[in-house]
């Protein structure tokens, strides 16, 4: 299987150095001091299962690459809009997208009935630009669950979680999904095919509802809002409300309020990967977390006062750090 990750950074390097090792034909698009580590000493993973180097192709320039069977993103979903000359000497006729991202995805609507069936959600896909860089026709769901950071330019640290589940957006068995985890579980990932990807995306949106605005706003890290009763108590609130939109889109989780801040708590001082933009003074990914779920409020009819506070006091703190310039997109980008 032919892959190329866009954006070889915390997760995309990972993804693709375990593919890499299971025997996949990877290509990376990686840049600057990434790129020369690279190039030079392949990627080195650092984990808790074993420490692994792989050396896969990497590139700054897609076009060495040409059309692949999959494209990983791991770009930041605020980038995707603008990715098209990097992405467009990848896609073949029949190259799928696997976004790698947090939060509402652009396709989130794609292949569903009912009264929402085909509508774009603004905060994910403003004005449809995503849409026309990224066919939702080319699109394979992913929820991340592994937790990993970049510790020096070509070496990833991987925390922990080895889960990438993937899927259709219309729910449909496709040999190209089943395809992917195959090379995925090659890799020693975990790669489960489920055929509703949206309960994950709303598990997975739990915790980031929560810890990513909160974080950049305290500057704490998980365990550290775990353990304070008011923060606590605030990030109980924000799960509710979460999960009263989703219940009305016709989604109910099987994790509670309270075992999924039990494993935050768990996680330690882990620090968000939102936290780690604000530190680097880049734009944080907090439209596809936050402002997308406050949205689908709105089209729901479900009072999220509390949501919409956060949103409003993140959205400041973050049109902040933007204030300076517009950087292009990053191919570092982690998840």
């Amino acid at each position: 299987m032919r892959i190329a990750v866009l954006g070889a950074g915390a997760i995309g390097a990972y993804a693709g150095a375990a593919l890499h090792r299971g025997g996949a034909d990877v290509h990376l698009v990686a840049r600057n001091e990434n790129l020369r580590a690279i190039r030079e000493n392949g990627v080195r993973v650092l984990s808790p299962r074993g420490d692994f180097t792989a050396r896969p192709h990497v590139t700054d320039d897609p076009t060495e690459i040409g059309p692949v069977d999959t494209v990983i993103l791991g770009l930041k979903a605020q980038q995707y809009a603008g990715c098209g000359p990097l992405l467009r000497p990848l896609l073949g006729p029949a190259t799928s997208v696997v976004a790698a991202q947090n939060g509402i995805p652009w396709w989130y609507f794609h292949g569903v009935g009912g009264p929402f069936a085909g509508r774009r959600i603004e905060s994910v896909d403003p004005g449809g630009a995503v849409s026309r860089t990224i066919p939702v026709e080319r699109a394979i769901g992913c929820v991340v669950y592994a937790a990993t950071e970049i510790a020096a330019p070509g070496v990833i640290q991987h925390i922990e979680g080895t889960r990438f589940s993937i899927g259709e957006p219309d729910g449909s068995d496709s040999a190209r999904c089943r395809d992917l985890a195959a090379a995925m579980e090659a890799g020693g990932l975990k790669c489960p095919v489920e055929r509703d990807l949206r309960e994950d995306i709303w598990v997975k949106l739990m915790g980031n509802i929560v810890f990513n605005p909160l974080s950049a706003l305290t500057r704490s890290t998980m365990v550290q809002i775990c353990r304070d009763r008011s923060t606590r108590e605030l990030a109980r609130t924000m799960m509710n409300e979460t999960l009263q939109v989703a219940a009305e889109l016709g989604v109910r989780t099987s994790i509670s309020v309270e075992r999924r801040l039990a494993g935050a708590e768990r996680a330690g001082d882990h620090r968000t990967s939102t936290l780690h933009d604000l530190e680097r003074g880049r734009p944080m990914e907090l439209d596809v977390i936050l402002s997308a779920v406050v949205e689908l409020a709105d089209m729901t009819g479900v009072p999220v006062p509390t949501l919409r506070a956060i949103d409003a006091t993140a959205g400041l703190l973050n049109q902040r750090v933007s204030e300076p310039s517009t950087p292009a997109p990053s191919l570092v980008a982690g998840s």
